[in-house]
């Protein structure tokens, strides 16, 4: 009965692309690709890699009881979207996936997701210069067809849109697919895996370019996502995958990528060997700076592309500089506690000093930050953010109230600690206005930073 509605509804998604429908929110569970199933708890201890199965994992650092990193409460005294979890870290030494140990059910982390890249200045003209470049790398015309997995609010799709070329999101969160389908974009409110790909399969759908830029961290089936896009992947192909880099991750003291919804942390070594046990292969990589560094992989399916030398030499160095054992990672507790005390003595301090504090950007990264670190209201005064979705809302565990950023100047606060610190260029851009009082800027992370 379950596959007869699944094929009932697939049909009726696909004859509405064209209409930009978005879909009924029971569809997101009827698609969902996860391990955890509706009679489930809410959170789940993975007692093995969720690349390869290996049951051996290494336990590398645990951050306790964190609230999830997404879940902005609407009153200080709500506790419905309050729950806290443990979150730890392990790596596999047989495949050298990092990951954490816990899933947390998708339904529970992106049935309302408030995560909007269009609110980023930085995330768009990232988004315009990579669809230019891949329009022109992959000879894209108006016969050609992309999905884009994670699509969230169209934010990268509008730009082939633009240029002609039939696009379709793929996008779990029914409230940000509703955005997508508002302007214009096909969205299906789906999560993607074997099971979703095949129904579109069935119904004639193969795409020359396949999208999934900072989603496959999110994923609790790896292999099942994989098997998703070889399916649907044209032969003559291109998927381009764009994820943070986990030796950036773990060299740059980035902890606070750490949270819920990341499950998985990639070196080259692990991507390339997931992606071959799909018969796709990796043919070209790019390191980005994006998120404190990112890698983006360019995947054909296997025999239908050459190699550059580019991907031997990332294999070749992480073998060498250690990256494939344990050790490297075993110290980063030490490192991520010693930045811990370092900035909390800094904040103390001018809290001490009669110095007001306030915060800019409720980031998913700076719930991981704020809980780790203690920091409540008690020295940030609010958290200011662009996104009008989050703002009346209240930051998860420590309930630090989130404002528009024109509180910034109504307060005049004498310093601003950035939390989405991997976009501080375009923050610190926006808020330059507080030089007219003196204000001053905090780094939190690589390193503790007053600007």
């Amino acid at each position: 009965m379950r596959k007869k509605i699944e094929s009932l509804l697939i049909s009726a998604c696909t004859e509405s692309f064209n209409k930009n429908s978005i879909q009924p929110r029971d569809m997101s569970l009827l698609f969902s690709e996860s391990r955890v199933s509706p009679d489930d708890d809410a959170c789940q201890v993975n007692g093995t890699c969720r690349g390869c199965g290996n049951s051996r994992l290494v336990s590398i650092l645990s951050l306790g009881d964190m609230p999830l990193a997404n879940a902005m409460t609407h009153s200080r005294t709500t506790t419905e979207w309050d729950r806290k979890y443990p979150l730890s870290l392990a790596f596999c030494p047989d495949c050298t996936l990092l990951q954490i140990r816990e899933t947390v059910s998708p339904r529970i982390l992106f049935d309302e997701y408030l995560y909007y890249s269009s609110y980023s200045d930085t995330m768009l003209s990232h988004a315009a210069r990579l669809a230019e470049g891949l329009i022109a790398r992959c000879h894209l015309t108006g016969q050609s067809k992309v999905l884009e997995i994670g699509s969230n609010d169209g934010y990268l799709l509008q730009y082939f849109m633009r240029a002609g070329i039939p696009s379709l999101g793929v996008e779990p969160a029914r409230n940000v697919a509703a955005v997508s389908s508002k302007r214009g974009i096909p969205t299906l409110c789906a999560f993607f895996g074997r099971e979703t790909a095949s129904q579109l399969a069935a119904r004639g759908e193969c795409y020359d370019l396949i999208l999934a830029l900072n989603v496959f961290a999110h994923v609790p089936d790896l292999n099942s996502f994989l098997e998703g896009v070889r399916i649907l992947l044209r032969d003559t192909g291109t998927a381009v995958f764009e994820f943070p880099y986990v030796r950036d991750m773990i060299d740059g003291r980035e902890f606070d990528t750490i949270y819920h919804e990341h499950l998985s942390y990639f070196l080259v070594t692990a991507a390339v060997s997931l992606f071959a046990r799909h018969n796709l292969e990796v043919v070209d990589i790019w390191r980005m700076p994006i998120h404190g560094g990112s890698l983006r992989l360019f995947i054909k399916h296997r025999g239908n592309g050459k190699r550059t030398k580019i991907v031997h030499d990332l294999l070749e160095r992480e073998a060498r500089d250690g990256l494939l054992d344990p050790e490297y990672y075993l110290d980063f507790g030490n490192v991520v506690e010693g930045l811990r005390r370092e900035t909390l003595n800094l904040l103390q301090s001018l809290k001490h000093q009669g110095k007001s504090v306030v915060g800019y950007g409720a980031a998913a990264k700076g719930t991981t930050l704020l809980n780790y670190y203690g920091i409540g209201i008690d020295i940030l005064d609010y958290i200011a953010d662009r996104n009008p979705h989050k703002q009346g809302r209240y930051m998860p565990g420590n309930h630090i109230p989130i404002v528009a950023p024109s509180r910034i100047q109504e307060t005049r606060p004498d310093y601003v600690l950035i939390l989405p610190w991997n976009l501080r260029d375009e923050i610190i851009t926006q808020l330059s206005f507080i030089r007219e009082w003196g204000g001053r800027f905090i780094i939190p992370v690589p390193s503790l930073q007053v600007i």
